[in-house]
C-alpha cells in the first residue's frame, strides 16, 4: 500500500466521514496487521426491533441474577474490553476514532455491572432511528446476552426502527437475528433516518 492510500483510509476515520459511512449501512474492521477496510454486505443481519427473541433459559437466568445496568457511562471501557482477546478487528487507531464518535454523541454502550465491576457490555454506532452494532463482551456468563437484552428493550423505548448486527451468529440467531436483502435493508435505513430520536 503507498503512502496516498494510507492517508485515504485515515481520511476516512474522521468522525463526519464515518458517519457518513455508517449511515449508508457500512462497518469498519481492521485486519490482522492494523490496516482498516470498510465493509458493505449485499446480505444484511438485522434483529427486527418488532419481532424479537429472548431465550426461555435466559429469562430464567435474569430474575435469578442481579446485576445493575448503565447506558453510555463508560463505552470506551466496553470498546476496550472488546478488543482484548488474541485476535480483534478493533485496532488502536479505530479505538481512537471512536473516541471521536464518542465525543460526539454517536457512540454507545449498554453495560452490565456487578458490584460496581464491568462484566459485560457491547456498544454500537447510532444515527437518528439506526443503532449499528459492533462488538459484544462477557466476563462473567451471559452478560453479554444480558446486554443484548437490555439493547433490544433500549431501542424499543427510544423508537428506534433499525438494529444492524452484521453478520448472523448462532449468538444473535437466539434472539431472532435474520438476514435480508439489501433493498429491504436500504427501505429500513430510510425509514430509520426519518426519525430524529436519542440513545
Amino acid at each position: 500500500m503507498d503512502n496516498e492510500d494510507s492517508l485515504d483510509k485515515r481520511e476516512l476515520l474522521k468522525p463526519d466521514k464515518m458517519i457518513n459511512l455508517y449511515a449508508r449501512g457500512a462497518f469498519p474492521m481492521a485486519d490482522e496487521f492494523g490496516e482498516i477496510d470498510w465493509y458493505f454486505p449485499q446480505i444484511r443481519t438485522i434483529i427486527q426491533l418488532d419481532n424479537y427473541n429472548i431465550p426461555r433459559s435466559l429469562k430464567k437466568f435474569m430474575k435469578n441474577n442481579e446485576y445493575d445496568i448503565k447506558y453510555s457511562f463508560n463505552p470506551m471501557e466496553v470498546v476496550k474490553n472488546c478488543a482484548n482477546r488474541s485476535e480483534t478487528w478493533i485496532s488502536a487507531e479505530l479505538i481512537s476514532a471512536y473516541q471521536n464518535l464518542f465525543n460526539l454523541g454517536h457512540l454507545h454502550s449498554v453495560e452490565v455491572y456487578e458490584a460496581d465491576e464491568l462484566v459485560g457490555g457491547l456498544y454500537g454506532v447510532t444515527f437518528r432511528g439506526a443503532f449499528f452494532g459492533e462488538s459484544m463482551f462477557s466476563k462473567k456468563p451471559q452478560t453479554s446476552k444480558i446486554a443484548l437484552v437490555k439493547l433490544l428493550e433500549r431501542l424499543v423505548e427510544k423508537n428506534f426502527v433499525l438494529l444492524d448486527v452484521q453478520y448472523i451468529t448462532p449468538h444473535l440467531a437466539m434472539f431472532g437475528a435474520t438476514e435480508i436483502s439489501l433493498f429491504d435493508y436500504e427501505f429500513l435505513l430510510n425509514q430509520a433516518y426519518k426519525r430524529f430520536v436519542f440513545f
